[in-house]
């Protein structure tokens, strides 16, 4: 039986970075994927570090997780909710993984006393992933390939080169080079610039790469001059020069670049069988995003509120269970030391849903459990994402059931009633990289309760990051005062998410549901506390539009 022949996408970037290769890539996969196309992404960072999982949101954004328990880059979301498949360990790989690998291999004498260098080693490791991730699945027809960076780094050269040799291994009739670009609008000349996309295409062929398809991103229209003049000085035909101006949702992305042809001109360049795509749903998903009926505000309260890739795939969900409810949610970013400071009136008295994420450290905690005391009592809807779950139950600890030193042992090691301590399985962990409860574990979700009114089921698999949990000890002393556990894993018992009887809607999780939300397939909790919330913002303001709840919010 022939093997199926596998293609191969590599997505670069050149100009400045940050420019939306993880978007760019995604969207056309989600192309493929509508064609009936078998799909996978990968993305390559060029730093050291061995994975994201020790690095501060401030300097990498959010780390997602994978239900293998992998800690990748943010842009593994992208992947996931635009193709709607899930990514594992293999679809991510970081300069120090690289490199881990082949100092091992080293260390252990497999090189057989050669010297070990950048090419072929490191090189060849780097086609290996490639080459992993594609025959981890023999259905894939096409894997795309994001590199990190921006041509130029010193730090990306090894992947730049190791695709040159790639491309050179496989065949060019198997592969595809995109490249991103920035088109800079000068507007005192009022003049749109092709010069650093040349530059850049420039640089690239220093190293032996040569694009198929330039996407530019552009805040005007690619004029036909414009167009021409870059493939003329990039060598690529002027119809490989596409348009990606800038838009209001991510989601239009996938749909602009169909009506550039990007589809066809992938699958016509790969040798691919040419296929009508399905993109009802997504235009359907896109024009509710566009023109929602109803409005409702969300505070989301943390620390890392300055920079809000902190909390992307939070961000997405609320984007899809909006779609779901037919309504704009806007968040309300909220610094929660300032409500340490302030108190959470002053903050809170304009939102009718409060959301607390995932987190860790001591910095802000307090505010955060003020914040859900005030939501509990004025039954505000709330929503507590694995840290947010532990601040709930350190608030209903002190305020409800009487303990009130009770805290954390995360916070305070010599608290008398730590009603969240540091799992049994992590006592004697020192190394912080890929060793927390990370991945997806099982939970039994209880009947009449939020949690089952959402999943509609009584076992349910959600991703974990997290090193401590509710206290065991404690959950008799809760249940007394009417706390109710509404989900426990199978194996070990461990709380995994809880609730309040009588209370509009207040649920927290130790996993993290965002990841789990899909353009098409929004996560049921996120759903539902939006709509909680569009509730309660009704039955307050007796309305759902926009400048009657800001007139009432201001008054």
């Amino acid at each position: 039986m022939k093997t199926k022949v596998k293609k191969y996408i590599f997505v670069t970037g050149g100009v400045v970075s940050s420019l939306g290769k993880g978007i760019t890539a995604a969207s056309i996969g989600m192309l493929l994927k509508a064609r009936g196309y078998h799909v996978t992404i990968m993305k390559m960072d060029p730093y050291i570090n061995v994975d994201p999982g020790t690095l501060s949101p401030f300097q990498h954004g959010e780390v997602y997780v994978t239900d293998d328990g992998a800690e990748t880059d943010l842009d593994l979301g992208h992947y996931e909710r635009f193709i709607h498949s899930d990514m594992s360990k293999k679809n991510n790989t970081t300069t120090g993984q690289i490199y881990y690998t082949v100092i091992n291999r080293e260390r252990r004498g497999d090189y057989l006393g050669k010297t070990v260098q950048v090419i072929p080693h490191i090189t060849n490791e780097i086609k290996q992933k490639v080459m992993d991730l594609a025959e981890s699945d023999q259905q894939y027809d096409v894997i795309l390939v994001e590199v990190g960076g921006t041509v130029g780094d010193i730090e990306s050269l090894p992947f730049l080169e190791a695709i040159r040799q790639f491309i050179q291994d496989i065949g060019t009739q198997h592969v595809m080079s995109v490249h991103l670009t920035l088109l800079p609008y000068l507007a005192v000349s009022g003049e749109m610039k092709t010069k650093p996309t040349q530059h850049s295409v420039m640089k690239m062929r220093e190293i032996g790469l040569q694009p198929d398809m330039l996407v530019c991103r552009t805040v005007l229209p690619l004029g036909k001059e414009e167009r021409e003049k870059i493939a003329l000085f990039c060598s690529i035909p002027s119809d490989m020069v596409i348009e990606a101006r800038d838009v209001n949702s991510i989601y239009q992305i996938p749909l602009n670049f169909e009506d550039n042809g990007v589809g066809n001109k992938v699958v016509s360049r790969l040798g691919l069988i040419s296929r009508t795509p399905n993109l009802s749903g997504w235009r359907d998903f896109v024009r509710k995003v566009e023109n929602p009926a109803g409005f409702v505000r969300i505070a989301i309260c943390g620390k890392y509120t300055d920079l809000k890739d902190s909390y992307k795939s939070i961000i997405e969900a609320f984007v899809h269970a909006g779609v779901e409810n037919n309504a704009k949610v806007e968040l309300k970013w909220i610094d929660a030391e300032k409500i340490e400071l302030n108190g959470a009136q002053r903050y809170m008295q304009d939102v009718t849903g409060l959301l607390i994420p995932g987190g860790f450290g001591e910095r802000g905690i307090e505010g955060k459990i003020k914040a859900i005391q005030y939501a509990r009592v004025n039954n505000i809807p709330f929503f507590g994402i694995c840290l947010g779950l532990q601040c709930a139950v350190i608030e209903f600890a002190r305020n409800v059931c009487s303990l009130q030193d009770a805290n954390s042992t995360e916070f305070d090691p010599t608290t008398k009633n730590p009603v969240i301590d540091l799992m049994e399985t992590q006592v004697k962990i020192t190394d912080k990289g890929g060793t927390m409860r990370l991945g997806a574990y099982s939970c039994i979700v209880a009947k009449n309760t939020k949690a089952f009114e959402a999943y509609k089921k009584t076992e349910i698999s959600e991703r974990h990051r997290h090193r401590y949990e509710f206290n065991n000890e404690y959950f008799e002393k809760f249940k007394e005062n009417n706390f109710v556990f509404s989900g426990h894993n199978p194996q070990t018992g461990l709380v995994e998410m809880i609730e309040l009887a009588d209370h509009p809607w207040f649920v927290g999780v130790q996993f993290h549901p965002e990841l789990k939300s899909r353009v098409l397939n929004v996560h049921p909790l996120f759903r539902d506390f939006v709509k909680a919330a569009i509730e309660k913002n009704i039955e307050i303001n007796k309305t759902d539009s926009l400048d009657e709840f800001d007139e009432k919010s201001n008054n």
